[in-house]
């Protein structure tokens, strides 16, 4: 982008990252000089499913105030494109610190005592959602941002795109998240609770010291074989201290029913924070509602492991193998008629690093947006 392209109270300085649907840019406030992300979407390419989406996550994330969340601080709507402006976060995403990371210290993950920090600021954000009947269900590395490239960087929740309310006695049961990071019961098409969202806790939280997820496959079906066949893993050479152990094995149970719930995993001490009364009364219905409404029991551990395949499923829509760096292109479901639905498809495309530091902003005024209008048309030509 060139010259001095503004949005109503900011400039855009640079572009950060783009999809099918949306354009994510830096800039800053003309007055205050905060340094936002813009997230710039193409109305014309998002349908009634995708529209939807977008709502619903514009309108969950006016609800929420908290420091472990993303901010929404203004929205700007011309006939052609919607322009989010969000926090910026200036230390990028986990997924890419846990590669750096690798990378700097020759090839070692997260200690224990920086996976520990990072858990609790997931936590944190966590407690806010539960609070407010929310459930994520898109948790991933690539969805929680740093304020800085720092071990003890605030991490922030983000996209809100597969958010709903859900009431603690409800089940949901569309399929949507990232395949690595999906709880069984949703890969089963089975219906599912907020508990989902603690399995891909466990999942992050395995990644963040493993350097990879406990569980793998060349797609989804094979993904959920894997996880109903093979016992949770720890890798030989990891060394982890009981609670931590205690807390991964609680986390990534099957069966939702034994799975652990929220008050007990905000009160853990691993975790060690402190669930309010009512999360503990909410829980207990969790958990009764649990009981009577998971469908299909897992079957047992009853195989060892005699693979490790090297394909994983990496994001929600490539396939990267891990030896050479190749991608091959999303895979073909086993089951046709239960594919991912193309609002999955498209909303995991439009997905980006873009948000930061907490910052009072001046509440913009109407500005020409020709400007803008004109940029973005120029930088999403091309992006498919």
């Amino acid at each position: 982008m060139s010259g001095r392209a503004s949005i109503g109270d900011y400039i855009v300085t640079s572009k950060l990252g783009s999809g099918s649907f949306a354009v994510v840019y830096k800039g800053y406030h003309k007055m205050s000089k905060t340094p936002v992300a813009i997230k710039a979407l193409s109305l014309h390419k998002l349908n009634g499913k995708l529209l939807s989406n977008l709502e619903m996550e514009i309108a969950i994330m006016r609800q929420i105030d908290h420091p472990n969340i993303v901010k929404l601080y203004e929205i700007k709507k011309t006939d052609k494109h919607m322009y989010l402006v969000l926090e910026f976060c200036a230390g990028g995403d986990l997924q890419h610190y846990m590669r750096r990371q690798q990378q700097q210290s020759g090839g070692h993950f997260l200690s224990e005592n920086v996976a520990r920090h990072f858990l609790r600021e997931l936590a944190k954000g966590m407690q806010c959602l539960w609070q407010h009947n929310l459930i994520h269900r898109d948790l991933k590395p690539q969805n929680l941002l740093l304020v800085e490239d720092s071990a003890t960087s605030v991490l922030k929740i983000a996209d809100f795109g597969f958010a709903r309310h859900l009431a603690t006695t409800s089940m949901a049961e569309t399929l949507c998240g990232s395949p690595l990071y999906m709880a069984p019961e949703i890969l089963k098409f089975q219906k599912y609770d907020a508990k989902a969202d603690l399995w891909s806790v466990g999942t992050i939280l395995f990644e963040m010291l493993a350097g990879r997820p406990p569980y793998g496959g060349a797609n989804h079906v094979q993904l959920l074989a894997n996880i109903e066949r093979q016992p949770l893993r720890f890798p030989p050479t990891l060394q982890l201290s009981i609670p931590c152990r205690h807390l991964l094995v609680a986390l990534l149970q099957r069966k939702p029913a034994l799975r652990l719930g929220f008050a007990d995993f905000f009160a853990d001490t691993f975790v060690g924070l402190q669930p309010s009364s009512e999360q503990i009364e909410d829980d207990k219905a969790v958990h009764l509602s649990s009981t009577f409404l998971t469908n299909a029991s897992i079957r047992e551990e009853d195989e060892e492991d005699d693979q490790n395949s090297s394909t994983q499923i990496r994001e929600t829509d490539v396939i990267v193998d891990q030896r050479n760096g190749s991608t091959r292109q999303e895979f073909e479901s086993d089951r046709r008629s239960r594919t991912f639905s193309s609002s999955q498809e498209s909303n995991s495309n439009s997905r980006f690093a873009s948000t930061a530091p907490s910052a009072i902003l001046h509440n913009s005024r109407s500005g020409n947006l020709e400007v803008m209008e004109t940029a973005f048309a120029s930088a999403s030509s091309g992006t498919g």
